[in-house]
């Protein structure tokens, strides 16, 4: 298997869980993670990824056999190398708002804030 192949797998993967930890979770879609925030999330992480992949590839910490790759080079990265931050991007949000916890919306959550504003002494109110 290439690079490009298992970059694709990888990335499918990642789609596939991005949509689908959502989805199970019954969550709606304005409690979905916002698109721009993970445009730029993949911005950054993608320009992290070719400086830091390029400085090791020229320190010579490690090298990519011939013909396992595209051919195409962000610096010295390949441009492989982009698909885990994307990845990363994709699923890291959708797990967040999966496993974060829904707001409490009952009488008892309604009766405990009334509570506490009742308990305040007298010279706040």
């Amino acid at each position: 298997m290439t690079y490009p192949e298992l970059a694709l797998v990888f990335l499918l993967a990642a789609l596939v869980l991005a949509i689908a930890f959502p989805l199970l979770q019954r969550r709606r879609p304005r409690e979905w993670p916002r698109w721009s925030a993970v445009a730029l999330a993949v911005l950054a992480l993608s320009v992290l990824t070719v400086v830091f992949d390029s400085l090791m590839i020229a320190a010579g910490l490690f090298e990519y056999q011939d013909g396992t790759l595209a051919g195409i080079h962000l610096w010295l990265a390949p441009v492989e190398d982009l698909a885990y931050p994307l990845a990363v991007a994709l699923v890291a949000p959708a797990l967040w708002v999966t496993l974060a916890r829904r707001p409490v919306r009952s009488e008892r959550a309604g009766a405990r804030s009334v509570a506490l504003e009742s308990s305040a002494p007298e010279e706040t109110r």
